[in-house]
């Protein structure tokens, strides 16, 4: 029961909202741990791409690196189920942008892909999140990214 002293009120309110915004801290920093995704965050490019052959093939696709030149945007092929997938890689500390976007949609009819996706360790600015939806490319984000590291992690 909260007494009529406005102070200490105040007092609880105060600790428990620290509390909760240390717990929240905790659980983001944990969360890191797990994924791994602080080292895929020291990663090359190319040892993105490496990775991201490993743990897309967890996840069920036959997947293909494409050569370092000349692949025309995309840096993995995956196949699973009679789809094939083109995949543009960017292992970035910035956002990414539209370039990517372009790229891989220009792709999809060069390889004649099916879907096309751009993974990032980091986050996709507004511009190439719309013109990825007016694309059909879907975007994996770095939440994303994470949540199948995370799956990936506990079933190793």
């Amino acid at each position: 029961m909260l007494t009529a002293d406005p102070s200490f009120t105040l007092l609880i309110v105060v600790l428990f909202g620290g509390l909760l915004i240390v717990a929240l801290i905790v659980n983001v920093l944990r969360e890191r741990k797990l994924t791994g995704i602080l080292e895929v965050d020291k990663m090359s490019g190319t040892i993105f791409e490496e990775y991201l052959q490993a743990l897309l093939k967890t996840k069920g696709y036959y997947v293909q690196l494409t050569p370092a030149t000349g692949d025309y945007g995309a840096d993995l092929i995956l196949s699973a189920k009679g789809k094939k997938i083109i995949v543009q890689a960017k292992r970035y500390k910035k956002n990414v942008g539209v370039k990517a976007v372009q790229e891989i949609a220009s792709a999809k009819s060069h390889y004649k892909a099916d879907e096309c996706w751009v993974i990032t360790n980091s986050f996709f600015t507004e511009q190439a999140r719309k013109l990825a939806k007016s694309n059909q490319v879907r975007l994996v984000d770095r939440k994303q990214l994470m949540v199948w590291m995370l799956q990936e992690n506990k079933g190793a």
